[in-house]
């Protein structure tokens, strides 16, 4: 990887502190055709207060060694997280966004967009959070989070995401996510009988799961040699440029939409499914 070192502010850097290396996923994040950011949009029903979102974010970020560190390049050429003083006040942009003359919706997604034109200050922890304060048709504030990819991943980030929030059954509790369980009862030992059917179905499943799991990986061999993906809406055209301004398209879709889709799919089966699939392929590995 061709990696140069990042500048950073030395006297923020609190000696003595323990440093840890960043995985080679998150540095991969850092190489110039991989500026990668990720842009969390939150719409609330009331204005933003600034200082309560400066006081929730400084003491859940704390609690959170990434967000509160820099990634600097040591002398033997590994990057590393370092702890460092976190300023608040660096990381929480209020703009000013009053124009009459500009439809506020407008002026919210012209914002969003512009923020894929800019990056943040290497020199303090890699994320920010913008604060609009601006009526829309959809909420009364809009806020951004735009975080640098090598901070984390999606489950990472909906974790930390999870960890802000709790119950409003009881407020020192964190949010469950519910658990679903088979409906279908294990074979008992008055079934004796059935029992080389259950196993034979048990079998028939595995040997799916390892022939399309063979299939998969040939597949992605191959296409990583000679065959190309398949032209979709998303693919990129020749000539793209990924630090071009991006414009964002905002759609209203309602859950109940997407529960109808869930139960018409049967997406949860689904995934029991593979669940059991998986969980008897690792059973047979143990055995």
């Amino acid at each position: 990887m061709s990696l140069k070192p990042l500048g950073i502010i030395s006297k923020n850097i609190d000696e003595g502190e323990e440093t840890m290396l960043l995985s080679p996923s998150s540095r991969m994040f850092h190489e110039p055709n991989y500026n990668v950011y990720i842009l969390a949009i939150m719409g609330w029903k009331v204005p933003i207060n600034v200082d309560s979102i400066k006081a929730e974010l400084q003491s859940k970020m704390l609690k959170h060694p990434r967000f509160s560190s820099l990634q600097v390049m040591d002398d033997g050429g590994n990057m590393r997280w370092v702890p460092t003083t976190m300023n608040i006040d660096d990381h929480v942009i209020v703009p000013h966004l009053a124009d009459n003359n500009v439809d506020k919706d407008e002026l919210v997604e012209d914002y969003i967009s512009n923020l894929s034109t800019t990056n943040v200050d290497m020199s303090k922890p890699l994320w920010d959070f913008h604060i609009l304060n601006v009526k829309t048709c959809h909420a009364e504030a809009t806020s951004v989070f735009r975080i640098h990819h090598s901070i984390g991943d999606g489950v990472a980030l909906m974790s930390f995401l999870l960890s802000c929030f709790r119950t409003t059954s009881d407020p020192t509790c964190l949010p469950k996510l519910p658990v679903f369980s088979s409906s279908k009862s294990k074979p008992t030992k008055n079934r004796k009988k059935n029992l080389w059917q259950y196993y034979l179905v048990k079998l028939w499943f595995f040997i799916q799961l390892l022939f399309n799991t063979i299939v998969d990986v040939l597949l992605f061999i191959a296409t990583a040699l000679f065959l190309k993906d398949s032209q979709t809406p998303f693919t990129t055209t020749p000539g793209f440029n990924a630090s071009a301004r991006q414009r964002y398209i905002y759609r209203t879709v309602s859950l109940d939409d997407i529960k109808f889709i869930k139960d018409v799919t049967n997406a949860v089966s689904i995934y029991m499914n593979l669940a059991k699939h998986y969980k008897l392929f690792m059973d047979y590995l143990k055995f």
